[in-house]
């Protein structure tokens, strides 16, 4: 059978579940009064984040860094009362959250100094020069082999009657980062038990030193002065920057920046600040830096010193032969030119180079989340790395982002 416009008629029965009758007797049923109602179970309550609440703006994740192209001076004391005045700077002028210094800074980098070194064979001379060198380095507190946590929470052994380690530099730091509110991150000639490392330190205003790492690979004459240090110290530190800023942020030190695997390292950390303190001021370390910024999606800081040769230690000068005459004449020449920079996460120079230009600052104020939108197409730790297949470990270091 069918209905209007051809539609066929369809008896639908009805399934709806009967409602039992109550059989009870009227004189014996229950006053509606006797009767209470289920208590319903309470609703779970969420609180949401502050920043995914829909009632709250999304907070800002600008913040403002700055590079300091700045040079060793003659002194270790000296050096530091510069890296106070140039951090008062960075925040006084341009509120500046972090601050990057040069590798080397504190203690300084031997340009143009022989040590007397040859294949098989060193002058006296060199040994002394050596020992002007230990002079001027720093003493952290750290043991040769490198503390790590022990160290950053104070757990070392100190002197009777004394309550620190080291030569009191930590503590200098720490209270240039709380006075100023700036996170100094600065390259360091560090001295522990017979021999020099180079290595870069981390201080937070709140936190005080958070981290230490010492370079893993020295190049070329370097590796006569410096030992190696452990690559487990590679590790990125996360904290939060004045403003609220959480950041995750991790140094490699000048030509570990050449090392591929050693870059991943700190990419499989997920961090969004690199920072390249280094001694090269060849042309070919912008298109380094710009390679690393757009490879990691993250900020790359680089910081070099600008020094002439008149500036150099005198016991560079002096025991290298340079007395009046022919040194005099080549007073004024850089012996390192600077190029200090600051990239952003695609790879674009925001700040610098910053060429024959003697204590100068570069500033730049950015948004962390450029990173997040670097990583649509590219995060060459996670979906561009085919972790299926390839397969990265380093000997005790966790390459996991830090909490």
């Amino acid at each position: 059978m069918t209905t209007q416009k051809g539609f066929s008629k369809i008896a639908f029965r009805n399934t709806r579940t009967a409602v039992p009758q109550d059989h009870t007797p009227s004189n014996e049923r229950k006053p509606l009064s006797s009767y209470h109602p289920r208590t319903p179970s309470p609703t779970p309550t969420y609180t949401m984040p502050p920043s995914s609440s829909p009632q709250s703006p999304t907070p800002s994740k600008t913040l403002t860094l700055a590079v300091s192209q700045s040079r060793t001076l003659s002194t270790l004391p000296s050096t530091l009362q510069a890296l106070s005045q140039t951090t008062t700077l960075a925040s006084t002028r341009h509120s500046a959250s972090l601050i990057l210094f040069p590798e080397a800074y504190l203690g300084g980098y031997p340009r143009t100094c022989s040590f007397g070194a040859a294949v098989g064979a060193r002058d006296p001379r060199g040994r002394d020069q050596f020992l002007e060198y230990w002079r001027q380095s720093v003493d952290l507190g750290d043991t040769p082999a490198g503390a790590g946590e022990e160290w950053v929470e104070r757990r070392l052994p100190t002197r009777t009657g004394e309550g620190r380690r080291g030569d009191g530099t930590r503590e200098y730091l720490e209270q240039v980062a709380r006075e100023t509110g700036v996170f100094v991150v600065v390259g360091v000639v560090e001295r522990a038990g017979g021999t020099l490392y180079c290595a870069v330190v981390y201080v937070d205003p709140g936190k005080g030193c958070v981290g230490k790492r010492r370079k893993v690979m020295p190049t070329g004459s370097e590796r006569l002065i410096w030992g190696q240090g452990s690559p487990s110290t590679l590790k990125a530190v996360r904290t939060t920057l004045k403003g609220g800023v959480d950041i995750t942020l991790a140094a490699a030190i000048c030509w570990e920046n050449y090392m591929p695997l050693l870059r991943a390292s700190l990419y499989s950390q997920n961090i969004n600040i690199y920072l390249a303190p280094t001694a090269d001021a060849r042309d070919t370390w912008l298109p380094l830096m710009r390679t690393i910024a757009c490879e990691g999606r993250t900020y790359v800081l680089s910081a070099n010193q600008c020094v002439k040769r008149k500036d150099l230690p005198p016991w560079i000068r002096r025991l290298e032969g340079e007395v009046n005459g022919d040194a005099t004449e080549k007073d004024e020449e850089f012996v390192s030119p600077g190029g200090s920079c600051i990239i952003g996460p695609l790879g674009e120079v925001l700040k610098g180079p910053l060429w024959e230009k003697e204590d100068e600052l570069l500033v730049a104020t950015i948004d962390l989340e450029d990173c997040e939108r670097g990583r649509l197409d590219l995060d060459v730790a996670g979906s561009y790395s085919r972790n299926d297949a390839f397969k990265l470990e380093v000997v005790g270091l966790d390459t996991n982002p830090p909490p």
